[in-house]
């Protein structure tokens, strides 16, 4: 799973079918905007319902929400609602949807990578200048975020 040489000729060909790469970086960061709210809204409502004990470990509550919500979207739609508004996926390197294993494995690099500094921007520039828009996590796992085909 975790490597650096994946075949990626199944997805789409970011030279011949560049509608599916088109704008995808812009999106994936709508899409963590509107992922950053309805997980501080979850996280939120799991303080109310455990009458505020949950706001002395709110951090800790945001970061198993931000968790859990990654790898369920993901592994139902290959899309995080965030992503699903902006109308992107994520595709392994055989070109289809995550499993439940890859949606955990995509959210745990993510997550790593989005929590030191260097690493993060690190990945915001590869996602800018890769073809196929790839972060570092996405490099690592043979994954990329590709517009919604009309299809599926």
């Amino acid at each position: 799973m975790l490597s650096t040489h994946h075949d990626l000729s199944a997805l789409p060909d970011p030279q011949m079918d560049r509608q599916f790469y088109e704008g995808v970086p812009f999106k994936r960061l709508l899409a963590w905007g509107i992922d950053f709210i309805i997980i501080i809204l979850i996280a939120s409502a799991l303080v109310l319902v455990s009458f505020g004990f949950g706001a002395f470990i709110f951090p800790l509550l945001l970061f198993v929400t931000n968790i859990a919500y990654r790898i369920f979207t993901l592994s139902r739609n290959s899309a995080t609602l965030g992503m699903i508004v902006t109308g992107v996926e994520i595709r392994n390197s055989s070109g289809n949807k995550l499993n439940v294993v890859e949606a955990a494995w995509h959210t745990g690099l993510y997550t790593a990578f989005s929590l030191l500094f260097l690493t993060l921007v690190i990945s915001i520039v590869m996602m800018l200048v890769n073809e196929r828009g790839q972060g570092l996590h996405d490099y690592f796992l043979g994954t990329t975020a590709i517009n919604r085909p009309n299809s599926s």
